[in-house]
């Protein structure tokens, strides 16, 4: 999202003053671990422990992804060259457990690993252990690190619940002690859904972090600082650095060893309103080739998150033309398929998003293809679209040009919105039902109904689009709507004034909850502390809700 971007002046360290349920279940390296472990000094915060000692070390904590009915992604970071090792039982006593071999963590990887796990049960609580060896000796192994996660159901009398959100550590607002850290993480963790869908901008590389900033009443917000947030991230050190700066949040740790997540990527994962093929013109980057960063990115990426990403041969086709491809389907039971979109990486350049015939679009005409080909197979009860930007909100990228899909041209559709049109026509014409609308992107929270009688583009059938974010960023004031799709806006909570820090406005997420037996789909809009905002309940097979 075009966001004002603390520190883009080309003055180092320069920060423009912002404007003003109990649970169903169950290395760094040198200048970073001090500098962490320093800003690290309140509100129960603490840094991982980080000094090398004689066995391997997992103190990032662990994460599971893409969890299907019988498989998922375990992912570890180790202090140094180990074989990844995951145990998995079905008690936390670890009786009978399991042994998945998973692969030898080294340099290249920045010593992460994931490992695929398959043949589970479904539908059951499973508890996973993760255990590093000296790959020269493996008697000699680190402390084991813990998590849990429940399989997707096979029966559909088995609901579903999940949460949905973005935008973390965004606009200068990152760990801050003295509030505890990113909050929102544990009021979801609290929540015990059955998994997290990360709408993108997960990290921003592109928002450098200052050790403190002045609110417009006077009160200090503290952020814990490290040098990969110190500048625009550029190098894959430096992209890294940004994935690892989250971990050093103690929610965020505890969230993602008892919550699998479903990894999204948008803009900030490279930088602001990123486009194939741009070549910038900032002076805070001294490498002004988006390709060469989008590359670096998503290799980092890649390594950071438990997503089940395919690569493509021939190194063509995914983020920054290195073959690494983020959209996908994760098939979760007989009620719900989640469509992971990618949005970025396929796109044409930002313009004033105008013209007549536009056929690469905001998805590129592969990804398009593919997602009539998914949507017309799928079996689910609902098909979640995990889009990364939002349908009719209106998103600038400077004075004349467009970064989502709408240009605030309430006619006939033009530019993007004509691919938008053929995917929203091919839905009606298939009878393909349940299909719903998920983003982040924006800032706010907001709940969109799309219906042809309001449209200028008229043949489609009805659908909703829920927004809610941010997690851990700036708060912004809600966005225009463009009325080719007619969407009415019927519920929207958002502050007056940009960029107001978390101290100022409350943080975000949205909830998804699936009855089993009716297989209603009941959404609800949350704010930080605990509120339900907004709440809409959707029934199958139905259109014009």
């Amino acid at each position: 999202m075009s966001h004002p971007v603390p520190g883009s002046s080309p003055v180092p360290g320069s920060f423009p003053v912002p404007a003003s349920a109990p649970a169903r279940r169950g290395v760094l390296r040198g200048s970073l671990a001090a500098s962490a472990a320093l800003a690290l000094g309140g509100a129960g915060l603490a840094a991982p422990a980080f000094a090398l000692s004689g066995r391997p070390r997992a103190a990032w904590g662990v994460q599971t992804g893409d969890v299907t009915v019988s498989s998922g992604l375990v992912w570890v970071r180790s202090d140094r060259p180990a074989r990844m090792i995951v145990e998995t039982s079905a008690t936390e006593s670890f009786r009978r457990a399991r042994r998945h071999r998973g692969p030898l963590l080294g340099a290249g990887t920045d010593f992460t690993g994931t490992t695929a796990l398959r043949g589970l049960p479904a539908g059951e609580q499973i508890h996973y252990r993760v255990t590093l060896a000296d790959p020269d000796d493996p008697r000699r192994t680190g402390e084991p690190v813990t998590g849990t996660f429940r399989t997707a159901p096979d029966r559909r009398r088995d609901g579903v619940r999940f949460l949905w959100s973005g935008d973390v550590a965004g606009q200068g607002w990152g760990i801050n002690p003295d509030v505890g850290g990113f909050r929102a993480y544990d009021e979801m963790r609290r929540l015990d859904p059955d998994f997290f869908l990360c709408s993108g901008d997960a990290i921003y590389a592109d928002g450098v972090i200052e050790p403190s900033v002045t609110l417009p009443d006077g009160r200090i917000w503290r952020n814990v600082t490290t040098p990969e947030k110190s500048k625009v991230a550029e190098t894959l050190d430096e992209y890294r650095g940004n994935f690892r700066y989250n971990l050093l949040d103690h929610n965020v740790r505890a969230f993602n060893a008892r919550v699998p997540s479903i990894v999204q990527w948008d803009d900030h994962e490279v930088r602001n309103n990123w486009y194939p093929g741009q070549i910038l013109d900032d002076p805070r980057y001294t490498e002004k080739d988006v390709d060469v960063l989008a590359a670096r990115a998503a290799r980092a990426f890649g390594e950071y998150t438990p997503v089940s990403t395919l690569h493509l041969p021939g190194g063509h086709g995914g983020p920054g033309g290195r073959g690494r491809r983020v959209h996908r389907v994760v098939r979760y039971g007989p009620l719900l398929d989640v469509f992971v979109l990618d949005m970025r990486s396929y796109r044409n350049p930002n313009s004033p998003n105008r013209q007549a015939d536009d056929t690469t679009g905001i998805l590129g005409a592969g990804q398009l293809a593919w997602l009539k080909r998914e949507l017309a197979a799928s079996t689910a009860v609902w098909k979640v679209l995990a889009a990364d930007m939002p349908i009719g909100l209106v998103v600038p990228d400077g004075a004349a040009d467009f970064e989502a899909i709408a240009q605030g041209d309430p006619g006939a559709p033009l530019g993007r919105e004509l691919q938008i049109a053929e995917l929203l026509r091919f839905v009606k014409h298939r009878r393909i039902t349940g299909t719903l609308w998920l983003t982040a992107d924006v800032h706010h929270t907001s709940a969109q109904h799309y219906a042809p009688e309001r449209a200028a583009f008229k043949d489609f059938a009805p659908f909703w689009e829920f927004v809610s974010g941010p997690l851990a960023a700036g708060g912004f004031p809600a966005n225009a709507l463009d009325g080719t799709f007619g969407p009415e806006r019927v519920f929207v909570r958002a502050p007056e004034r940009a960029n107001l820090s978390p101290m100022e406005s409350p943080q975000y997420f949205g909830e998804v909850d699936v009855d089993g037996h009716s297989g209603d789909l009941t959404v609800r809009l949350r704010a930080e502390g605990g509120k339900v905002l907004f709440s809409k309940v959707l029934r199958p097979g139905r259109v014009g809700q």
